[in-house]
């Protein structure tokens, strides 16, 4: 078997990585679509800001709920498969988000785009398992993430400059197209594994060491376990409070803040928010070698701290009076753009703590927190919106977009106490720590 992957092509290897990162890249695309041209959807449907954020919450919904189908078929049928059904699945949306008459059938799109989105990275990431040394793979798979985040510029001024000179219909229908095109080539170029093998399997090229890749959770077993174990809860919440603030901000409300709120040029706006996706590339590698190096101070010297200066960055830019100086704009987004890697070490801290057999469980319990922190999020900001009276484009003002802000406040209010609370109970639970006597016992002493 070490001989097979030896032997194939390395041209071969990285034609089909290749075509997986770009096919992952149109996915982000798709994913963000809307993130630069909100203001023309709310326009398009006549939608208020709830209905707006209800674009974006479900999409991240039915994204979510789609890991553990996607993983399970991942194992059945392989990835060449499974990331064509979801390009297609992706184009299908964009299509009928083209031509969407109502803000129903816009939704309905959107639930389209998430169930493709969904089975794009796995996918990519079993093409790394199966494809790469088992040795090389942790180096390929952070390569993957930061050269797909490319995808998130290409949703902002491109799309919405295509949009602008064309029409809604051209620019959605533009990336159904593209979604097509990279359906008929991935289904050409992706092989679920390299010639001479007959199962999804990855090699260690130095030990000659085989293990089969599999990506389904054991639900049954697995989730109370998985759960039981404080690591776990500590992973969920690190998930939970890091990313959301930027995931709201890129996905829906950052550009209309900057467009319609702080009266930005778009040009402007989209550049600052590339200045939040290029930083996050640029910082990931950097908070993944601290992580590493510091495994038992993660909480404490990276997750708290990112959630600190998000907070307090935002904070600024909501009491600053009158419209919010460039350079503070500018450095909100260098500030949210460290919650992405940052909610990375909860994936570090369910890898340390979790058994092997159960440790997709585990991811999948900590991907979770940051959907569900998103949804929260976006939800909540277009309520508050709407509950000022400005929930549509003509009534957007700076001071409604900075109050609907601080809906944030108590997600990572509440995050930061479960991370201090899970952080000690984990350290327990591994010997660290003693546990906290009682009251009881203490005046026994």
């Amino acid at each position: 078997m070490t001989s097979v992957l030896r032997s194939t092509p390395q041209w071969r290897i990285w034609l089909v990585w290749s075509v997986g990162v770009a096919a992952y890249i149109l996915s982000v695309t798709n994913r963000t679509s809307l993130s630069a041209v909100g203001v023309d959807a709310a326009d398009r449907f006549d939608a208020d800001a709830s209905t707006l954020s209800m674009f974006a919450v479900i999409q991240l919904a039915v994204y979510g709920l789609m890991q553990i189908p996607v993983g399970l078929l991942l194992d059945r049928y392989g990835a060449r498969p499974i990331i064509t059904a979801g390009m297609l699945l992706m184009a299908a949306g964009q299509l009928v988000m083209a031509f969407a008459p109502n803000v129903g059938i816009a939704i309905f799109a959107r639930m389209l785009l998430g169930a493709g989105d969904a089975a794009v990275f796995p996918s990519v990431l079993r093409v790394v398992a199966t494809w790469f040394p088992a040795q090389r793979s942790p180096f390929i798979v952070q390569m993957t993430g930061i050269v797909g985040q490319f995808g998130q510029l290409l949703a902002l001024l491109p799309m919405a400059a295509l949009l602008h000179a064309t029409s809604w219909s051209v620019a959605f229908g533009s990336l159904a197209g593209l979604g097509v095109l990279f359906a008929v080539l991935t289904f050409g170029v992706i092989r679920n594994r390299p010639p001479g093998r007959d199962a999804d399997v990855s090699v260690n090229t130095e030990t000659g060491t085989i293990q089969v890749v599999t990506s389904a959770a054991d639900l049954r077993a697995g989730f109370r376990e998985s759960w039981g174990h404080p690591a776990t809860r500590l992973a969920f919440w690190s998930h939970f409070t890091t990313p959301f603030a930027g995931t709201a901000f890129v996905m829906l409300w950052g550009m209309p803040f900057l467009t319609a709120g702080e009266g930005l040029s778009p040009a402007t706006a989209s550049l600052i928010v590339s200045v939040f996706v290029v930083f996050g590339m640029i910082v990931g590698p950097v908070i993944g070698l601290l992580s590493s190096r510091h495994p038992m101070r993660r909480s404490r010297l990276l997750v708290l701290p990112v959630v600190a200066i998000q907070a307090t960055v935002w904070l600024l830019v909501i009491v600053w009076p009158g419209s919010t100086p460039l350079w503070l704009l500018f450095g909100l987004a260098l500030a949210l753009a460290t919650g992405g890697p940052a909610s990375m070490i909860a994936f570090d801290h369910a890898r340390t703590f979790n058994p092997s057999h159960r440790l997709s469980t585990a991811n999948g319990i900590v991907n979770g927190g940051g959907f569900i922190a998103a949804l929260i999020a976006i939800f909540l900001i277009g309520l508050a919106m709407d509950l000022q009276g400005a929930g549509t484009p003509a009534t957007y003002s700076l001071e409604a977009f900075k109050l609907a802000f601080l809906t944030q406040f108590p997600l990572w209010g509440l995050g930061a106490l479960m991370i201090v609370i899970e952080r000690k109970r984990t350290r327990v639970h591994i010997g660290l720590d003693e546990p906290r006597r009682r009251r009881r016992e203490r005046g026994q002493d």
